[in-house]
Parts: structure tokens; C-alpha cells; sequence
């Protein structure tokens, strides 16, 4: 069997990176999707994100 950590986390406390991660890249979609310049700047950045965190967890991962 396993054991249970005596702590729990909130939902609030699991679920918050991923929701930011989601706003963000909402937020970088519609900016490509509307306009162009400094938007598409805004729209790489922000789709580039997500893509670094799973880069970085992966790396973890691995150690």
C-alpha cells in the first residue's frame, strides 16, 4: 500500500498554474488572431511559455 501525505493541497493550490497557463495562452491566441506587430510579439511570447514549462519539466524529470 501506499501512504497519503497528512497534507492535502486545495484546488485552488493545484489547479492555479494550470489556469494561468491557460489565460496566458488564451491571451497569445487571440493577440495573433487580431492584429499584427507588436501583437504577434505578444502572441510568440506568450505561446512560447507553455511550451519552455514542459521543456523545464521534462528536464526535471530526467534528473
Amino acid at each position: 500500500m501506499t501512504r497519503r501525505s497528512s497534507s492535502r493541497q486545495s484546488l485552488r493550490a493545484i489547479f492555479a498554474a494550470p489556469i494561468a497557463i491557460a489565460a496566458l495562452s488564451t491571451v497569445a491566441l487571440v493577440a495573433a488572431l487580431t492584429g499584427d506587430g507588436w501583437r504577434d510579439a505578444l502572441s510568440w511570447a506568450g505561446l512560447a511559455v507553455p511550451v519552455l514549462i514542459v521543456a523545464r519539466a521534462m528536464k526535471a524529470r530526467r534528473s
